[in-house]
């Protein structure tokens, strides 16, 4: 009774807008986010238990799997791509980072990762070598070509994912772009990650974690393998800062995203998922208030587009 209930609670929530009732698309939304029964959760706009929700993340993660970086294209119209570039640039990491990405199973932060350590490499290499003007160019060629076979400064990687089809998808895509070294895959559940106590310097998760059954456990994970003064960093989608702005998103979310997952992936339940998924994620103050409780210190957000995703930073002091 206290579920069915809770239900009609949610799905009247869900309906209520600034005051004016929506209905766009197959679904009924907002950015609101209901209370459920013990032991349940959501599941998009859903309630299912919290067994099912896992149980039905991994079958749409597995569905979507060879699809995926493409429909992440056409869905952000290559957004995506600049944000991940961002959350990069804001790691800044140094040769002889040691990071963990989490919920990382097709590589894309991995790879832009090995990138930007072995630019930083690379542009140490330079400056050395102006400080040798005396070397040979069979010398210059030589320092060149020994670091270009291991990732600089013992840097390394791991890629941690349950679901095995995204990790597949993800080590064919290195085979084909020729990452290996520093480079490892492994299946685990970010809830209980299969790492020690404080081995991490950096651990990451892009468009990850609404997708936890217990947000809370992950980032007490995340806690316990980053090292002292290690950092945390989740990219997710959040909530769209511009009422006007706002309303075409849902538009484009609700009418063209499950849209694109049928023509392009085949599987629109999928993809309605995903889309009901990013109005049950806490708003950028309540997610930076839950990292808090966590443990973590110095913690701060950045929105990029708007507020549809948003950068969470914090460190473990």
């Amino acid at each position: 009774m206290a579920a069915s209930i809770g239900a009609v609670v949610c799905r009247a929530l869900h309906s209520r807008r600034h005051g004016k009732f929506l209905s766009i698309g197959r679904g009924l939304f907002s950015g609101a986010r209901c209370l459920v029964a013990e032991g349940e959760t959501h599941f998009g706009f859903q309630t299912v238990s919290e067994t099912e929700k896992g149980e039905k993340v991994y079958h749409v993660f597995e569905s979507v799997a060879k699809k995926y970086d493409i429909m992440n294209d056409s869905m952000s119209l290559g957004i995506h791509r600049l944000w991940k570039d961002i959350l990069l640039h804001q790691m800044n990491p140094y040769p002889g980072t040691q990071l963990l990405d989490v919920a990382g199973g097709t590589g894309d932060i991995a790879f832009r990762f090995i990138n930007y350590v072995r630019s930083q490499w690379e542009h140490q290499i330079r400056q050395k070598l102006k400080s040798h003007q005396n070397l040979s160019w069979q010398e210059i060629s030589k320092s060149y070509q020994e670091e270009e076979l291991k990732l600089p400064g013992g840097s390394q990687v791991v890629v941690c994912d349950i679901n095995k089809e995204m990790l597949k998808v993800g080590k064919q895509k290195a085979q084909h772009l020729g990452y290996s070294e520093g480079l490892s895959w492994v299946v685990g559940n970010a809830e209980e990650l299969p790492f020690n106590d404080s081995k991490f310097d950096v651990y990451t998760i892009a468009f990850g974690i609404r997708n936890v059954t217990h947000i809370d456990q992950a980032l007490q994970e995340a806690y316990r393998v980053l090292k002292p003064g290690g950092r945390f960093l989740c990219l997710e989608f959040s909530q769209v800062n511009n009422p006007l702005f706002s309303r075409l998103y849902d538009l484009y979310s609700f009418q063209v995203i499950p849209v694109l997952g049928e023509i392009i992936a085949g599987d629109w339940k999928s993809y309605q998922y995903l889309v009901e998924s990013i109005r049950h994620f806490p708003a950028q103050e309540e997610f930076k208030a839950m990292i808090e409780d966590a443990g973590f210190l110095k913690v701060e957000y950045r929105n990029l587009t708007s507020g549809i995703v948003a950068i969470h930073s914090g460190f473990k002091l």
